[in-house]
């Protein structure tokens, strides 16, 4: 039988993630914003960042700015730099779409960054560290390139991604907002 403080916490991962499927109403104190980009522009990182904090400080979630900045440029990043279309999406000459989508709620902050590339989104190879152990480790034994995921695993409360219908994928964050980030479930 499970204690009080599994069940609690399990119910709050079940609300978070049923919140995740809707889009916030604005009578419930809820933000719902979502803008394309493409992965050719050459201000794309710069825009989306700027975009994030807009929206943020708009919505009045000034607290997070900073890091989910950070976080939606890592992501961005890495569809201008890895991503390569599912061959039924891709077209000659054309741009590489970039979906960036957020749901924010009185509690959490859902952020989506969604490409045309299905190929799931992976850690480099040798380079599995733990979120936890990430920031402890000195500068210089990180990786060169792949921290992106790193980083959202570092400073999202959870982070996963998800196959569209059409191809493609998108990486979710999750953000708490009501000073339970980073809780674990008790022991």
């Amino acid at each position: 039988m499970m204690d009080a403080g599994k069940v609690e916490w399990l119910a709050g991962e079940l609300d978070a993630y049923t919140h995740w499927f809707a889009a916030p109403d604005a009578s419930t104190g809820g933000h719902f914003l979502t803008f394309t980009l493409f992965a050719e522009s050459d201000d794309t990182a710069r825009t989306a960042r700027d975009m994030t904090a807009v929206f943020l400080r708009g919505a009045g979630a000034d607290a997070v700015v900073d890091d989910v900045r950070l976080v939606v440029s890592e992501l961005v990043g890495n569809v201008v730099n890895h991503a390569v279309p599912d061959r039924h999406l891709a077209q000659a000459g054309g741009c590489r779409r970039i979906d960036v989508t957020f749901k924010l709620w009185p509690k959490w902050l859902f952020i989506g960054v969604g490409d045309e590339d299905s190929t799931p989104p992976l850690l480099p190879a040798g380079e599995g560290f733990s979120p936890s152990l990430a920031g402890e480790l000195a500068e210089a034994i990180l990786p060169d390139t792949g921290r992106g995921l790193l980083i959202a695993q570092r400073l999202a409360t959870s982070v996963w991604w998800a196959p569209e219908e059409r191809g493609g994928k998108t990486v979710w964050c999750r953000f708490d907002l009501d000073g339970t980030a980073g809780d674990a479930p008790p022991s």
